[in-house]
């Protein structure tokens, strides 16, 4: 049986299959595969220029901003967030507060805390993706669809990281 849009949630393993099947028209089309990170360097790179017009010229920045196949990143960015919302708001998913997931792990933080925790994550996260050589789901769909042992290390030490931290957040270490 096929999920509704306004279905409160879907199934995880339906998710996948149409995730991992966007591979091949992202490949077929734009000759690259899937993933979200880059989009922050050249985002990052562009904006830096508008301060030092030499930005351009660094090795790191340079491949992202003088490559237009980065731009479609940034609206896969932005529809993600978009999407989800739109999939809570159809779902009707209410707004709280503090969620339960966050007040269990950190009690029921101020609002600057809760968005400085988010961005400190948030932040780490995109760090590790760029010093990996891309992010989780450049990695985890695209990675290992291409059968990258590289990536297949880079999958696995995300698990890894994600449960200790959810152990040491949930205070169960």
């Amino acid at each position: 049986m096929l999920p509704k849009l306004t279905d409160k949630a879907w199934s995880p393993y339906l998710a996948g299959i149409v995730i991992g099947l966007l591979q091949i028209p992202a490949f077929l089309l734009i000759d690259t595969a899937l993933g979200a990170s880059s989009s922050y360097v050249k985002v990052a790179g562009h904006f830096a220029a508008l301060f030092d017009g030499g930005v351009g010229a660094h090795p790191y920045f340079a491949k992202y901003m003088e490559a237009s196949k980065y731009w479609w990143q940034l609206a896969l960015v932005i529809g993600i967030g978009l999407g989800a919302l739109a999939s809570a708001r159809l779902g009707g998913a209410r707004r709280q507060a503090v969620s339960p997931v966050w007040a269990g792990a950190l009690g029921s933080p101020s609002p600057v805390r809760r968005y400085a925790i988010a961005f400190a994550g948030g932040f780490i996260l995109l760090f590790g993706a760029r010093l990996a050589g891309g992010c989780t789901s450049g990695h985890g769909i695209s990675g290992l669809a291409q059968l990258s042992l590289g990536s297949a290390i880079a999958v696995a030490a995300m698990f890894a990281g994600g449960i200790a931290t959810a152990l040491i957040a949930f205070r169960r270490i």
